[in-house]
C-alpha cells in the first residue's frame, strides 16, 4: 500500500462486525515446528480442521468417495434414493457422462438444484448444496485419495463433493512445487472419466510458511501462478502460516460464504474467486445498507460510503458482485449501477446481462430507462450517469423516487460530482449510494473545495 493510503487511510466511523474477512488478525503466540515432514503438516491440518466442527473421513478411493456422496446428498434433502433412482440421478444430472470443469462448475455456481423425478412419479428439488442457509451444509475432511497412481493430500468435501482441494509441501519447499503438483493432476487424473475431482472450485497450497488459493478454471492464464491469491484481515495484513489461513480462511462460515457467495463464475463461462480486499468491501459496503436502514439514514452523505482500491485491482468485479448482493435484500427496490458513458463497455454488458435480463439499456432514450425501473421483475439497472441524470429532467414525479434504492458508481471521478449528481440526490429519498474510485478527492486536490467524501460519504475500505 503506497504511503498516500496510509496518511488517509482513517478507520470508517464504526467498525463492521460479523464479516469473513477478520477486522484484524492477531497472529496467536505458537512455536512452529522448523522441520515439520509433509505428512506431519498435512495431520496437523486435518487435526485443526476437526477441532474447527469438520468429520476426517477415512476412505481412499472413488469408489468410496460416492458411497459417502450418496449418503450426504439424501441427508441434505432428507430422502433415500433406491439403487436405480440413485443411478439415474448421477446420469441425468450430477455426473452426466463428457461434463467437464464448466459443466460442473456451472451445477455448484448456478443450477445447484435439481427437479428430480422419483420412480413413484414424484417429483422433489435436490439440492447439492444450501445457499440460502449454508450451515444445513455438511463439511468432511479427507486425505490420500488414490486416482490412477496419483495421491491426493487433503480435500475438503461439502456434501460429498469435493470443492476445495489442498496441496501442501513440507516447510523450506518452494510452494510453487504444491502449484505444479495440482497442475500435474489435472492433466493426469483430476479430470478423467467418473472422477468427483471435477466439481473443485478452490486449490489452496502451502509449505506450511506460505499459502495461496485460487480458481480451478480451464482458462489458460487464469491457471497461471501469478493468478494464485494470499488471505488477508480487512486491513490487508496477510495471513500466510497454515496453521492461521485453516483457522480463518477454512472457518466453516468462511469457507461457506466465499463458496456461495464470493466466486463469480463469469459470461465467459470462467470461475473467479475474489480476493480478501474484494471481499472486506463488499462486506462494507452490505453492512453499511443495512446499518443505514436500521437507523433510519437513507436518502443522507451518511448511508453511503465510498472505496478507494488502486487501479487494476479488480474494482469492477467488487462493483459487481456488491449490486448482485444488494439486490438480494428484501427492503431494497432497486439498484442502479451507474457508470460513465465511456465505461459501459461490452464485458460489463455481457456480465450484467447473464445475471439479469433486460438490465442494461445502452441507448441515450430515457423510455428504455424509465421501463427498465418500472419492471416488477427487474431489480438491477445498469445506466449511466448522464441517462439518469436525464430521467430525472424528464420526469418530475415518479414512485421509484420515494422507494429503497441503492446506486453503485463504478468510478465515482469528478464528472460524477456535478449538476447530475445534485438532481439524483435531490430527486430520490431513501438511497444508498457507494463510488469506487482509485484516485480519491481529498480537501488539497479538489478544484472546488468538494471531496469524494463529501459527495458519497465515508471512506469504507482501502486498498
Amino acid at each position: 500500500m503506497s504511503e498516500e493510503k496510509l496518511k488517509y487511510n482513517t478507520s470508517p466511523i464504526a467498525e463492521m462486525t460479523g464479516g469473513i474477512v477478520l477486522a484484524n488478525f492477531e497472529k496467536p503466540e505458537r512455536r512452529v515446528e522448523e522441520y515439520q515432514t509433509e505428512a506431519q503438516l498435512e495431520e496437523n491440518m486435518i487435526n485443526n480442521l476437526v477441532a474447527q466442527g469438520y468429520e476426517r473421513l477415512d476412505i481412499t478411493t472413488m469408489a468410496e468417495l460416492y458411497e459417502n456422496l450418496r449418503v450426504q446428498i439424501e441427508k441434505l434433502n432428507d430422502v433415500k434414493f433406491s439403487d436405480s433412482e440413485w443411478k439415474r440421478f448421477l446420469l441425468e444430472y450430477l455426473d452426466i457422462p463428457n461434463d467437464g470443469i464448466v459443466e460442473k462448475t456451472r451445477k455448484i455456481q448456478e443450477n445447484h438444484i435439481y427437479d428430480f423425478i422419483f420412480d413413484n412419479g414424484r417429483l422433489k428439488n435436490i439440492k447439492i448444496i444450501d445457499k440460502k442457509n449454508i450451515y444445513n451444509n455438511y463439511l468432511q475432511v479427507v486425505n490420500q485419495i488414490s486416482v490412477a497412481k496419483n495421491r491426493y493430500d487433503v480435500s475438503i468435501l461439502v456434501n460429498g463433493l469435493p470443492l476445495v482441494h489442498i496441496e501442501l509441501k513440507k516447510r523450506g519447499v518452494n510452494i510453487r512445487e504444491a502449484f505444479g503438483q495440482i497442475q500435474r493432476y489435472e492433466d493426469e487424473s483430476f479430470n478423467i472419466d467418473n472422477s468427483l475431482y471435477k466439481f473443485v472450485q478452490i486449490f489452496v497450497i502451502s509449505n506450511g510458511t506460505y499459502t495461496r488459493y485460487f480458481a480451478n478454471t480451464t482458462e489458460r492464464d487464469k491457471s497461471n501462478y501469478e493468478f494464485t491469491c494470499e488471505w488477508a484481515d480487512a486491513k490487508n495484513k496477510i495471513i500466510a502460516d497454515l496453521e492461521d489461513f485453516t483457522a480463518t480462511f477454512f472457518e466453516k462460515r468462511t469457507l461457506l460464504e466465499i463458496l456461495t457467495k464470493y466466486c463469480i463464475f463469469n459470461a465467459k463461462d470462467v470461475l473467479l474467486i475474489m480476493r480478501p480486499y474484494q471481499i472486506a468491501a463488499t462486506e462494507r459496503i452490505l453492512w453499511r445498507i443495512n446499518s443505514s436502514f436500521e437507523n433510519k439514514k437513507a436518502g443522507s452523505v451518511e448511508a453511503g460510503g465510498y472505496i478507494w482500491h488502486t487501479t487494476g485491482s479488480g474494482k469492477t468485479l467488487t462493483s459487481f458482485k456488491s449490486a448482485r448482493l444488494a439486490t438480494e435484500l428484501d427492503y431494497i427496490d432497486k439498484v442502479f449501477f451507474v457508470v460513465d458513458r465511456k465505461d459501459l463497455d461490452y464485458q460489463t454488458m455481457r456480465e450484467y446481462q447473464k445475471f439479469q435480463k433486460d438490465s442494461v439499456n445502452g441507448s441515450k432514450d430515457t423510455k428504455e430507462l424509465k421501463l427498465s425501473i418500472e419492471k416488477q421483475d427487474n431489480k438491477i439497472v445498469v445506466t449511466t450517469i448522464q441517462k439518469l441524470n436525464e430521467f430525472v429532467k424528464s420526469n418530475k414525479s415518479h414512485e421509484i423516487y420515494n422507494k429503497h434504492c441503492v446506486f453503485i458508481y463504478d468510478e465515482c471521478h469528478r464528472s460524477q460530482f456535478g449538476l447530475a449528481q445534485k438532481n439524483i440526490q435531490k430527486a430520490f429519498k431513501n438511497y444508498y449510494q457507494f463510488g469506487f474510485t482509485g484516485t480519491p478527492i481529498f480537501p488539497e486536490n479538489s478544484l472546488d473545495s468538494q471531496t469524494t467524501a463529501d459527495i458519497f460519504g465515508v471512506q469504507l475500505h482501502s486498498y
